[in-house]
């Protein structure tokens, strides 16, 4: 029993102090899959979720702390038993979200490590049994120090996992685990390879054939069946190939800019996934930032979630002189762990990520700028009989010779006239056939 007691101890320790310091490296990512867990269609305590990122820090921290008194062998009761309602507590968690197919990830080990929900479950019940041998073994744990080096070591442990919270929370993760790390390419992790997996999808009609109700199973195929369709139900089997980035893009409300955006040299993106929410501190510092980025060639958009009225209060009361696009919101969060956050794009290759705190750090040398070609505007042009014509000779038309008018907006195909040029609108005057 000793022994098992002291691989058991081993074995847990190190695993609680390497989730643990995965979590705290991004505290902020953590408090994201707390809110997810808090929210009404999984655990419904919705009333916990403005504190996700208070019970994310307060958990992580605990886990590292009873990882390091388990290996020093500090409080041995008190590390045990804490041990055991936590594995408890998230052998629930794990079983819940896998049974309901509540949540995807569990978030157990950040973004290093993704698990399915029954894959969590699974190391959640092997680590209960090592922790019940511990339990149970008690005894056997004793200090690896004396009594004075065993409480340095405690409080240092409680000193390093709150520091380390705090340094993340205040800049960026010291090590980014994300598919927008930098170096990265967004374009090239959203492509799906050809020969990828494809999704395997499992479709269960029910019909009521003869007064009676049977379900038959198919692919997707609808089935041959002489009865009444009643409805149908699917059951994802294998999610096929999945690229690393997922719901990025980069549009207005009529159009999709992402392709043009990430094939820019030398832009600046401002990531806010929510200017509800942005912190005053942080736009405050970003006109002086755009105006030095435009000023040495660089050209500046922002990203965000939020809607067209929240972006124009927030570009007029901060005086930026840059647009705002949309985003996902959770691509946003995923994209860079601050509200606001800076990245420079070399077509679609991240070169600087920064957390708004560290936006002095932002390294803008003065780069060639990319002329972009004119056309000439035009608000309205006329035409007689798909002429080209002027407003003075349609105005001095008689009425009695006018057939009909069509007023076109924006539609350039309509007119075959060669012009190179940007047109708000067109005149069509046809006239009667003599």
């Amino acid at each position: 029993m000793k022994y098992l007691v002291s691989i058991s101890r081993i074995f847990v320790g190190v695993l609680f102090i390497i989730s643990g310091l995965i979590k705290l490296n991004d505290p902020l990512g953590f408090s994201y899959k707390l809110q997810e867990y808090f929210s009404v269609d999984v655990l419904n305590i919705p009333s916990l979720e403005p504190y996700a990122l208070i019970i994310s820090v307060l958990v992580v921290v605990f886990e590292v702390v009873l990882g390091v008194f388990l290996i020093i062998g500090y409080k041995p009761k008190f590390t045990v038993w804490s041990l055991l309602l936590m594995i408890v507590f998230f052998t629930f968690l794990t079983f819940y979200s896998a049974y309901f197919d509540k949540v995807k990830d569990c978030g157990c080990f950040g973004d290093a490590l993704k698990l399915t929900p029954w894959e969590s479950f699974t190391k959640d019940v092997v680590l209960l049994v090592f922790v019940l041998i511990l339990f149970f073994g008690v005894k056997y744990i004793k200090p690896v120090f004396n009594n004075l080096l065993t409480t340095i070591f405690a409080m240092l442990g409680f000193v390093f996992s709150f520091w380390l919270a705090y340094h993340v929370l205040m800049h960026l993760p010291v090590i980014d685990f994300r598919a927008y790390k930098i170096g990265n390419n967004i374009a090239e992790g959203m492509r799906i390879p050809e020969n990828a997996p494809k999704p395997v999808v499992e479709y269960y009609w029910k019909f009521k054939i003869n007064g009676e109700e049977k379900v038959i199973t198919t692919d997707g195929s609808y089935p041959s069946v002489d009865g009444d369709f009643v409805s149908v139900d699917t059951k994802m089997i294998t999610e096929g190939y999945q690229p690393p980035v997922v719901d990025f893009s980069i549009e207005t409300p009529d159009e999709d800019l992402t392709e043009q955006f990430l094939s820019e040299e030398n832009l600046i993106i401002v990531v806010s996934y929510s200017l509800e929410h942005i912190e005053k501190a942080g736009a405050e510092k970003l006109k002086a930032m755009s105006d030095k980025a435009i000023k040495n060639g660089y050209k500046v958009i922002g990203l965000t979630a939020s809607g067209e009225a929240e972006k124009q209060r927030i570009k007029k009361l901060y005086n930026l002189n840059f647009d705002f696009y949309l985003c996902d919101e959770k691509a946003l969060k995923t994209v860079v762990r601050s509200n606001p956050g800076i990245l420079e794009l070399d077509k679609g290759t991240i070169k600087q990520k920064l957390h708004w705190n560290d936006i002095e750090d932002l390294k803008l040398p003065k780069v060639k700028r990319k002329i972009e070609p004119k056309k000439e505007q035009i608000g309205t042009i006329y035409l007689i009989n798909d002429k080209l014509s002027s407003k003075e000779e349609v105005d001095s038309l008689d009425p009695k010779m006018v057939d009909s008018v069509f007023v076109i907006k924006n539609n350039y195909n309509e007119v075959n006239l060669g012009l190179n040029k940007d047109l708000d609108s067109v005149v069509k005057v046809i006239l009667k056939k003599k």
